[in-house]
């Protein structure tokens, strides 16, 4: 079956609607998925064998079929292009479930995060990074304002 965009006998499908399991194998909805894991209990098994586990912080998520994923010293690098697919599975404690599988291997990511909390975290922070630079400008004007006070004398 050939796509042809310009006939009006093929109708054009939707893009999927995975919500909490399916099979992602569009890179890009993968980067999208892993980008905010944060912190994550990690198991990596090679034919139903466990090689590693631990725990670990994703500082990055990228797409580069010249880079390898690694994870070393806690922190995971994920390569999308390491891997064939992601499956999106739910916990018996009904927590999210990210296997990254490729050939007979795969990469499972258990989030030890919450991004709803983390995100009003950042909000905080950045909310309160804005009231110091606010606060550190005002005295600069007043000082400034003072120094022009000390000279007119």
């Amino acid at each position: 079956m050939t796509h042809d965009s310009h006939s009006s006998s093929h109708t054009k499908l939707p893009a999927p609607c995975i919500v909490d399991t399916g099979i992602i194998v569009n890179k890009r909805d993968m980067l999208r998925l892993l980008s905010d894991l944060g912190r994550v209990h990690y198991v990596y098994q090679q034919g139903g064998d466990v090689i590693s586990e631990g725990e670990g912080y994703v500082v990055d998520v990228f797409s580069d079929m010249g880079q390898s994923t690694l994870v070393a010293n806690h922190t995971l690098y994920l390569n999308v292009q390491s891997f064939d697919y992601l499956e999106l599975q739910r916990s018996p404690q009904n927590s999210a479930v990210f296997n990254l599988i490729q050939d007979d291997w795969h990469l499972r990511l258990l989030p030890l995060s919450n991004p709803l909390q983390e995100q009003t975290t950042r909000n905080l922070n950045a909310a309160a990074l804005e009231a110091v630079v606010a606060e550190v400008l005002s005295a600069g004007w007043d000082m400034r304002m003072d120094d022009e006070d000390n000279l007119s004398l």
